[in-house]
């Protein structure tokens, strides 16, 4: 399987405390990556670095080979604008703005985006095609991280990143937010890196790990 990121060495000081400590990962093209950890753990950290967010103090992050903050700044917004997409526990979406407004944000933001996603087709898939014309204050949370889902996917990122993305749900939403995300990107060969502090959450085959003050351990098993 193609290795399409990877991490070498990467340290991350705040305010002269190291808080994240020679993590080095691969992902591999349309494989699904779970990192568990208490909060405060380094996991959120971590994601924001090799998801093209924030400066290492130390090591590399590289991308298809490139090593990603070696390159200009705008050599890395349309890495991440293009290749990368994001799901937040907070949502993030824009109120003032449309549930389709919101998934076609990132597409009119973008100039000469090689391939997207049908609006239509993630919208049915993600069952809010009712919702299209209606604000997200009109939504329930479960519905919103839905329209998050469908703005991170509409690019057809290469790898996308999700942090804590069910943190404000309930147990049964969600199940099936999770669901949702992992059956797109196993469709849609999309690398799938789940940060999160849940266990049990993910039925499908992945790598699992574990951060631990700021170590990054694999586990055999997800328990």
């Amino acid at each position: 399987m193609t290795i399409i990121l990877k991490t070498e060495k990467i340290n991350k000081y705040y305010n002269n405390h190291l808080v994240l400590k020679s993590t080095s990962l691969i992902i591999r093209k349309g494989e699904i990556y779970i990192i568990k950890g208490k909060s405060g753990s380094g996991k959120s950290t971590f994601l924001s670095i090799i998801g093209g967010l924030e400066y290492p103090s130390k090591g590399k992050v590289f991308f298809e080979n490139r090593s990603f903050y070696d390159l200009s700044d705008n050599e890395q917004s349309q890495i991440r604008g293009k290749s990368f997409g994001f799901v937040f526990q907070s949502f993030q979406l824009v109120p003032e703005l449309t549930v389709k407004e919101n998934i076609e944000l990132p597409i009119s933001l973008l100039n000469n985006l090689d391939k997207k996603l049908d609006v239509n087709e993630l919208v049915n898939e993600l069952d809010i095609s009712m919702h299209l014309n209606k604000k997200p204050s009109y939504l329930s949370g479960g519905e919103q991280q839905r329209v998050a889902i469908a703005r991170a996917l509409i690019t057809c990122p290469k790898i996308l990143f999700a942090d804590e993305p069910t943190g404000n749900l309930d147990q049964e939403t969600s199940e099936v937010v999770i669901n949702l995300l992992t059956k797109l990107s196993l469709r849609y060969n999309i690398s799938l890196i789940i940060v999160t502090h849940e266990k049990g959450l993910i039925k499908q085959p992945h790598y699992s790990y574990r951060m631990i003050d700021g170590v990054l351990k694999m586990e055999t098993n997800d328990d």
